[in-house]
């Protein structure tokens, strides 16, 4: 009879991204993003541990500070995977999105 171990799998390292596009919305639209973020990786065995959050910046490029350092830190291997509330928060354009 072999041992079986109760483990339960790590969550995977996550970070939350979240971006409103004009001055004419406000914070509390990234303030809902983010509740529904954490609740989702609450849910699904993620662990987020950072946001990057671009105010009144566009979606349609890639132009976002915040998006950028994103980015950046993607490459150095620093989380699993991006959250988003909605996937045009990430990009408007899908062609942009997979670039």
């Amino acid at each position: 009879m072999t041992q079986q171990t109760n483990l339960a799998a790590a969550p995977l390292r996550a970070v939350a991204y979240a971006r409103f596009s004009s001055d004419m919305q406000r914070g509390e639209s990234i303030d809902a993003q983010l509740r529904a973020i954490q609740k989702y990786a609450k849910e699904n065995n993620f662990m987020v541990i950072g946001e990057y959050i671009d105010m009144a910046k566009s979606g349609k490029n890639d132009d976002r500070p915040e998006f950028q350092n994103m980015i950046c830190d993607s490459k150095l291997d620093q989380f699993d995977v991006i959250i988003v509330h909605k996937l045009d928060r990430f990009a408007r354009n899908r062609y942009e999105s997979v670039r």
